[in-house]
């Protein structure tokens, strides 16, 4: 076994050299100032003290750099993830105390333990049940119900928190003129200073100078502004180690939520490593090593302390933007996270809660996947309405009941689609060998006495009915004419039992009305299972043929010679 394959970290680490570093070293400073004051803001977030947001940024970066196949994803507190902790945990705790943390660090050690097992089994693929418009639909809800939730923050107004918007945009209509004038336009002020930033420059630490002049006001202006909620104490020094303890029951009232948190953690890793992948040519991501190496990060990261964590689309399009080469740049971030944590806590005393509130909004509002959802209206309208529901489901249902409502439709759509796969029938190309679509080439010859069908899927038992009535639908158009059917079965790369016994079962019914049935394009592997399920004691070995041209070919002359080459072909393939 490759030893690199297993800890990734060796694939670079032997070759590194003194060019890597200087941009690992710009991009892992830039990320970890974006990532102080992001990390206590998302810790607000997930309920609890802001000391917890640093701590996720610590183990679970260490982690991921030696055992991730991504050298730029960066890892740490994220909004969504911060958001369903906070739903899930705040039923059985009280938000900021010591049983919700330690309920808190529990679940990292839960979905770490999950998302480990998956990938050292390689169940990475299950998650590819969530499509493309479920996971765009998803988020963008979840987005929204983060910035929403943020508006206490913001206006000084303590609303309702809730994943389920309706509720919290109730509650801010009946308190909106309640709001605090202060805390207001500094979170507004706050506001336009990080977009104006983020327009003139993306690099540009838009957060941390917010954060700065937040704390310069408070700290010098601070009798103005008497009634701005500020973050206070942040205790200094590194977490220590600990064991969490948990029993069945609250492993049974977790794990919802736990695996929620699984499939939102790894869709956000493997999406944000593919885009990352695509700018350059120096490793592929591996699925299945990014589960081992985000479980690795969340059940160790949960012994110092770390709830929940993942990878962030912000700091990781960031990393790579900087110049961030190799894992290098997040241990870079570590150190700056470390030397915050040993130093610089105090500072962060005098902070308007108003402030993280701002850069939370600015930064889960830019999720909001717009452009995603135009281009689902124009490109497939079923995709559409599939974002659609799942985005209205979890915004008035919750995140938990969001993902499930997202993953059943998912099933449904996958469902349908490979129960009514496309079919068509071929006609001849004039002055050639090829069939066609009639649909599509107009100019194709169709013959009243030959239906060549085509079906574009495997055949088991979901379509079977499908195949039948499609077969006999078209048949029925050629009336008393018909005298061959052709099943071009280029397509159909499995049959099960199901699909097997329909097959013999409408050889049986043409033959009986004395249309003959050939078989055209069959691959290897589909053609054993015919023979294995007794084909050959209704119709001949000659009658499988090549090519659609073929078979017609050979109904119509009658020559045997070229047939009777492949069927000694097919007959020692087989046997």
């Amino acid at each position: 076994m490759n030893i690199k394959k297993i800890i990734p970290i060796l694939e670079w680490l032997p070759n590194y050299n003194t060019s890597l570093f200087k941009g690992d070293l710009v991009a892992g400073i830039t990320v970890g100032i974006i990532l102080i004051p992001q990390g206590i803001a998302y810790a607000l977030i997930a309920g609890l003290p802001p000391i917890y947001g640093l701590y996720c940024a610590l183990v679970p970066q260490i982690m991921y750099a030696v055992f991730g196949s991504s050298r730029q994803v960066a890892i740490g507190p994220v909004a969504m993830d911060s958001l369903i902790v906070a739903t899930g945990v705040s039923t059985l705790a009280l938000a900021g105390s010591d049983s919700y943390i330690a309920i808190a660090i529990i679940l990292a050690m839960m979905v770490g333990t999950i998302q480990f097992v998956m990938g050292v089994f390689s169940l990475g693929f299950i998650v590819n049940f969530l499509s493309k418009p479920v996971i765009t639909g998803f988020t963008s809800a979840v987005a929204l119900i983060i910035g929403v939730n943020q508006f206490r923050n913001l206006l000084g107004v303590d609303f309702i928190q809730s994943d389920q918007i309706q509720y919290v945009l109730e509650d801010i209509w009946l308190q909106i003129t309640d709001f605090n004038y202060h805390t207001t336009v500094i979170g507004m002020i706050s506001v336009i200073v990080i977009i104006v930033f983020r327009r003139i420059n993306k690099k540009i630490p838009n957060a941390l100078i917010v954060v700065i002049i937040g704390i310069v006001i408070m700290k010098y202006f601070g009798k103005s502004f008497g009634d701005v909620d500020i973050v206070k104490d942040i205790p200094s020094g590194l977490p220590t180690f600990g064991i969490p303890e948990f029993d069945i029951d609250l492993f049974k009232e977790l794990l919802p939520i736990a695996l929620t948190l699984v499939m939102v953690g790894y869709l956000e890793t493997i999406s944000i490593g593919k885009s990352l992948e695509a700018k350059q040519d120096e490793y592929r991501i591996r699925p299945n090593q990014e589960l081992i190496a985000l479980g690795l990060a969340n059940m160790v990261g949960s012994l110092f302390k770390a709830y929940p964590s993942t990878s962030s689309f912000s700091r990781s399009a960031i990393n790579q933007e900087s110049g961030a080469k190799t894992g290098m740049a997040a241990l870079v971030s570590v150190v700056m996270v470390v030397f915050t944590l040993l130093f610089l806590t105090p500072l962060f005393y005098h902070l308007p809660k108003s402030v993280l509130a701002a850069i939370i909004i600015v930064a889960v509002f830019g999720l909001v996947n717009f452009k995603e959802a135009r281009f689902l209206w124009k490109a497939n309208k079923l995709d559409f309405w599939l974002m659609l529901a799942t985005f209205i489901a979890t915004l008035i249902f919750g995140i938990e009941y969001g993902i499930i409502v997202g993953v059943g439709l998912s099933l449904i759509v996958l469902i349908f689609r490979t129960s009514r796969p496309y079919v068509a029938e071929l006609g001849k190309v004039p002055n050639s060998n090829f069939y066609r679509n009639k649909s599509r080439f107009e100019e194709v010859i169709i013959e009243n006495d030959i239906l060549i069908f085509r079906f574009d899927a495997q055949l088991f038992y979901a379509n079977s009915g499908y195949f039948r009535d499609k077969l006999d639908e078209m048949a029925s158009k050629k009336g008393n004419q018909l005298k061959l059917i052709v099943l071009d079965a280029e397509s159909i790369n499995r049959v099960d039992s199901t699909g097997l016994e329909i097959l013999k079962e409408r050889i049986k019914y043409y033959k009986k009305r004395g249309v003959t049935f050939y078989f055209a394009g069959v691959k290897g592997p589909v053609r054993d299972d015919l023979f294995k399920c007794g084909v050959l004691s209704i119709i001949d070995i000659n009658h499988f043929f090549m090519r659609a041209n073929d078979a017609v070919k050979f109904y119509k002359t009658g020559d045997r010679e070229e047939q009777e080459k492949y069927a000694k072909y097919i007959h020692q393939a087989y046997h």
